[in-house]
Parts: structure tokens; sequence; C-alpha cells
């Protein structure tokens, strides 16, 4: 068998050391020194595909998928990758498969830019489906680090949203990257999104009420605090923000077990100073007005 190496690739596909190297990253090839015909081959469908501005998470999400749903060990070399819109598509016996959405399409003319027609839906385990999204979770929480990728995070949180729609904890991730960009409205629909999705979700409910604050609409705020803490009473974070919303409205005696309840929660540090603070003043406060009322009597 005809083995060929690094330099032999680069000069054959016409490629850079660095676009080589950046699939090795990306996951896309294996860090080899000989490689095989069947390589190249695949080396040949990456180049294209990067060619027409394909980024290589979306590659490689594709890739994954299509695995999970033909049971083929390499869909570049056993199958024809195409471009459609900002994702790709599969062209295998006849048939153009969309892996991500599962869905089976004809092929009338061979050109996948044409529209195409579903047939039915691929089926595959929940195990496998399960795993699936569990990969791209962990590739889009892995994209938050970066400022240069969190718009790539946003883009793989929407794409498991569409294989597993009631996944909770992909709604508040990118709820709260549209929060960390005012996209207020946004963040609302996918905090609310996971309660629907999982109503147990104590942190779901907390996000919600910091964004329904940040509205300033503080009555569903404190309902959505309350709900956090009603799932989980020693949610110290709810019960400091649910005071400092009841302080906003007017409200310092109904603030003041929270302030109580955070301070025993979280005894040590400024926020426990601050609520031990709070609580002090809304008792004397509270002291102060039946000593005022027995005077008046």
């Amino acid at each position: 068998m005809t083995r060929y190496n690094r330099q032999d690739v680069l000069r054959i596909l016409r490629i850079t050391a660095r676009q080589l190297g950046g699939w090795e990253r990306s996951g896309l090839v294996e860090i080899l020194d000989n490689y095989s015909f069947q390589h190249l081959t695949h080396l040949r469908a990456l180049r294209d595909l990067t060619a027409q501005r394909i980024r290589a998470s979306s590659i490689r999400e594709s890739v994954a998928a299509m695995r999970l749903v033909s049971g083929m060990a390499n869909p570049l070399q056993e199958s024809k990758a195409l471009r459609t819109g900002s994702r790709i598509v599969f062209r295998h016996a006849g048939t153009v498969v969309e892996p991500i959405s599962r869905q089976l399409v004809f092929d009338f003319d061979g050109s996948a830019q044409q529209p195409v027609r579903s047939v039915r839906s691929m089926e595959i385990s929940q195990r496998d489906r399960d795993a699936y999204v569990a990969g791209l979770f962990a590739e889009a929480v892995r994209c938050e680090d970066q400022k240069s990728t969190r718009k790539q995070a946003v883009e793989i949180y929407q794409r498991i949203l569409e294989v597993q729609p009631n996944h909770a904890p992909s709604c508040i991730n990118l709820g709260t990257l549209y929060y960390n960009q005012h996209q207020y409205a946004q963040a609302e629909q996918m905090y609310r999104r996971a309660t629907v999705a999982d109503p147990r979700y104590a942190l779901a409910f907390f996000d919600l009420g910091n964004v329904l604050d940040e509205m300033r609409r503080l009555p569903d705020a404190i309902e959505a605090y309350r709900r956090a803490i009603a799932l989980a009473p020693d949610y110290g974070d709810a019960h400091y923000n649910l005071a400092l919303a009841y302080e906003r409205l007017g409200e310092p005696r109904r603030a003041l077990t929270h302030w109580m309840s955070y301070a025993r929660l979280d005894p040590v540090g400024p926020w426990a100073d601050h609520a031990r603070a709070q609580a002090q003043k809304a008792l004397e406060n509270e002291h102060l007005q039946i000593i005022h009322r027995r005077v008046a009597r």
C-alpha cells in the first residue's frame, strides 16, 4: 500500500501546514507521520468544505451526527459531503441526508443546492442521541470560555435544542449568553423554556428572576425567586436577590426574613455583612414603628 508523508500530503492537496495542523487540533483528522490513500480522500473532502468557508466545528458536528444516523465509520470517505446554507449534508446511495435534523431527503437532480423534500426522520437510539447532545454541550461550554468563540457557543446551543428541544441546561446557558449581551427578551424566553422543560430546576427560576429584575418587572421577579426558594430552600443567592427586590419594592418587612436567611446560609463575606446590616436596619425600623404606635395610642 502506497504511503505518503506530511510533505507529500501538503503538496498533493495544495494545503498549508497550518491548515493541516488546525484540522488536527480540532479533532477532524488524526496526527500521523504517514498517510494512506483513504486519508488523502478524507483530507481532500475537508479541504473542499473549508474552501466553502464552513467552520471546522460545523464539519465535526455534522460528521459525528452522520456516524450516528448512518453507522458509517468515516462519512467523509464513504459519502459525498456538500454544503447547504450554513450546514453540511451527505449524499449517499441516491439520497441526501441532513444528519443533525435526522432527515433523509430525495436528491432529485444530484444537487444539494436545490430544494429537497423530507421523506422520513432517521431513527437513532435515545442513548446515541444523548451521547451526541452531551458532546455538543461540552463543546458549547468550552466555546463560552473565550470571547472570540461565544457566537459559536450560541449556534451550538441552538443546534442542541433542534435535536432535543427540552434540554434545560442548554436553555439556561443560552439564556445567560443572551443576558450578558443585554438581550433580555431572548434571555427571558430561554429561561422560561427551561422552567417548562424541567419544573424542578431551581436555577432556571433564579435566572428568570434575575432577567425580570433587570427589566424592572419586580413583581414577576419576586415570583420567580420565590419559586426558586420553594424548590431549594437553602438557595442563598435567591434569598439575597429576593430581599433586594422587596427592598426596591418598598417592602422591607418582607425583605427581613430573606436577609436573615442569607446571613445564616452564607455567614462570611461582604454580602453577608450587607445582609446583616439590612436586617438590623429593618428590625430597628420595625421597633420604632411599634413604639410610635404605642405613643400615639
